[in-house]
C-alpha cells in the first residue's frame, strides 16, 4: 500500500466518527485506530496478516495472571507497541515501585511504528507494581502499572 493511500485512510479515520479501520491488501494488513484519550491523531499499525492471527493466541496465557495483581488503579496501554521504562538505555527509569506520582507525570514510553509515545499517569498515587518488563511487547488495554 502506498503512502498516499495510507495518508488518505488516516485522514478518513481522523475526520470521521469511526474508531477503527482495518484493511487487508495482498499479504499485509493495515489497522488504523483512533484513541480519544491518548491523542487527537490516529495511530497506525501495519502488520503482516500472519502476525495478526498469532497475536490473540499469545495474549491468552497472560489473562490468568491478571487477577493476582495488587489492588489499585491500573494504568493501561492505549496502543500496541514496545514498552520502555526510560527515555534511553543509559537513563534512569521514569518511575520505580513505591514512588509517588501525580496525574500527568510520565510513567513510560510505548514505541509504535518508530514513534515514541509518552504514557502519563491518569491518576495520582503511589506506584504499587510495574506489570510489564522493560523492552517487552504490550497490547491495547493491557495493564502497565498499578497505582494505589
Amino acid at each position: 500500500m502506498d503512502l498516499r493511500k495510507l495518508k488518505t485512510l488516516i485522514d478518513l479515520v481522523a475526520d470521521s466518527g469511526i474508531a477503527e479501520l482495518e484493511i487487508t491488501e495482498g499479504d499485509g494488513t493495515v489497522r488504523i485506530v483512533k484513541f480519544a484519550q491518548a491523542s487527537a491523531q490516529p495511530v497506525m499499525m501495519a502488520q503482516p496478516a500472519t502476525t495478526v492471527v498469532a497475536a490473540p493466541a499469545a495474549a491468552a496465557p497472560a489473562a490468568p495472571a491478571a487477577p493476582a495483581a495488587p489492588q489499585g488503579h491500573a494504568v493501561k496501554a492505549p496502543m500496541v507497541g514496545t514498552f520502555y521504562r526510560a527515555p534511553n538505555p543509559e537513563a534512569p527509569p521514569f518511575v520505580e515501585v513505591g514512588q509517588t506520582v501525580k496525574e500527568g507525570d510520565v510513567l513510560c514510553i510505548i514505541e509504535a511504528m518508530k514513534l515514541l509515545n509518552e504514557i502519563e499517569a491518569d491518576k495520582s498515587g503511589v506506584i504499587k507494581e510495574i506489570v510489564v518488563e522493560n523492552g517487552g511487547p504490550v497490547e491495547y488495554g493491557q495493564p502497565l502499572f498499578i497505582i494505589g
